[in-house]
């Protein structure tokens, strides 16, 4: 019996980096980064390695809580499509300029990858492409 979001959700681990917070959930982690941070390719790397250790040979999705206003080098898209088991990444944010900058960070990420206003939908749509994968 499917329980759904009567469950409460647990946060596994929470990283907290120099750039921002990493929160790793059963089957999802979600970024929220700081005010001004820049995501530059060594910062990825920490984020693939969180990702290895909770997730090897697991499907997993990944959000993107753009809470506040930061940089990414393209380039770190380059690397994150490598993760093969990571089956959804969704960008969560209200302000505009993030829309725009997504329709540039999809062209290089090049995998399934949605925007998103609202972090519930975000959510919801992770989980499906997540349990798909299985």
């Amino acid at each position: 019996m499917d329980v759904g979001s009567t469950k409460k959700t647990i946060i596994i681990r929470e990283y907290n980096l120099e750039v921002g917070v990493i929160q790793v959930y059963k089957k999802y982690m979600v970024a929220i980064f700081e005010e001004g941070a820049t995501l530059t390719l060594e910062r990825a790397y920490q984020i693939i390695g969180i990702a290895e250790i909770h997730f090897r040979d697991k499907p997993f999705g990944y959000i993107s809580h753009r809470k506040h206003a930061y940089a990414v080098d393209p380039t770190v898209y380059t690397y994150l499509r490598e993760l093969d088991n990571m089956k959804a990444f969704a960008i969560v944010s209200v302000k505009e300029i993030d829309m725009h900058n997504f329709k540039i960070e999809k062209l290089f990420y090049k995998k399934p990858m949605k925007f998103f206003i609202e972090f519930d939908n975000a959510l919801s749509w992770v989980k499906r492409r997540v349990k798909a994968a299985k």
